[in-house]
């Protein structure tokens, strides 16, 4: 059986130099390790089998809030972020998956932690605050629950509010079981909704929403082969609390890319 992943780093070869075309670098952030794998040619993409982009994925333990590397966890997946994002405009966050199945609720419950700033005037704020960046959030839902496409929903709302980018937060699958709840992967490359849970929908890139899009992820889920049946689809034990960690650090780490005048506390006071 084939390994599937959505991880760029496990798309590598493991003994077989890098295709031309392809580079992988590792690098640190706020001493989180980080392996940026960036594919520049078609021939490196068709190769491995991942659109062309920069990849960055970020090592980390078993998400857990309690952990002592959660506050540089944030800091790190934020700096990776504002790294995608154009520096300037209003930003569109998708939380996409079924807040109703747990591996794959990771973007919903994302997106409940996140800070919505764009319905503020500015000219209302008191004075000696930040000026905040206009950001938006949303669960589009999933085909089964909405008879829409995340893409329907994201191209429309991209049509009618005017982001200068998306991002879009998913649960992603894994090759290796070690990296379920310990892998952070960041790209501009896009991303394919339902790739995790094994139900591949359309994809949102820049092709097809017209905006750079900035994925990001957690492996939740892994196929394990058995030798006396067909392969089956695992997940952690702990994954209720991998997926409520996982998504406070990403929605923090998404509001300190937007808003860098706010520090962690006060984004967990403002979300809690």
């Amino acid at each position: 059986m084939s390994i599937r992943t959505d991880l760029a780093v496990e798309a590598l070869p493991s003994s077989a130099p890098l295709p031309e075309g392809a580079e992988k670098r590792e690098l640190r952030f706020c001493g989180i390790p980080c392996t940026l794998v960036e594919i520049r040619k078609e021939s490196a993409a068709r190769a491995l089998q991942k659109p062309p982009g920069r990849y960055y994925t970020l090592h980390c333990p078993v998400f857990s809030q309690t952990a002592p590397e959660f506050p540089a966890l944030v800091e790190a997946l934020a700096r990776v972020i504002s790294l995608l994002l154009p520096k300037e405009g209003a930003v569109l966050t998708a939380g996409l998956g079924n807040a109703s199945i747990t591996p794959d609720a990771l973007g919903p419950e994302t997106v409940r932690y996140l800070l919505a700033t764009r319905h503020i005037d500015p000219s209302s704020m008191p004075p000696g605050l930040p000026p905040l960046r206009p950001a938006a959030a949303i669960a589009p839902g999933v085909l089964g629950q909405t008879g829409m496409e995340s893409a329907e929903v994201l191209a429309a709302l991209v049509r009618e509010t005017g982001p200068a980018a998306v991002i879009a937060v998913d649960a992603l699958a894994a090759g290796s079981l070690s990296r379920l709840g310990a892998t952070v992967q960041v790209c501009d490359s896009g991303i394919a909704p339902g790739s995790g849970v094994a139900n591949r929908r359309k994809e949102l890139s820049r092709r097809t929403l017209g905006v750079p899009v900035v994925a990001v992820g957690v492996p939740t889920v892994a196929d394990y082969a058995r030798e006396d049946g067909p392969p089956m689809m695992v997940t952690p034990r702990e994954i209720d609390a991998i997926i409520h960690s996982a998504s406070k650090a990403i929605a923090y780490a998404v509001d300190r890319a937007l808003q860098p005048a706010l520090s962690l506390e006060d984004l967990a006071a403002l979300s809690d």
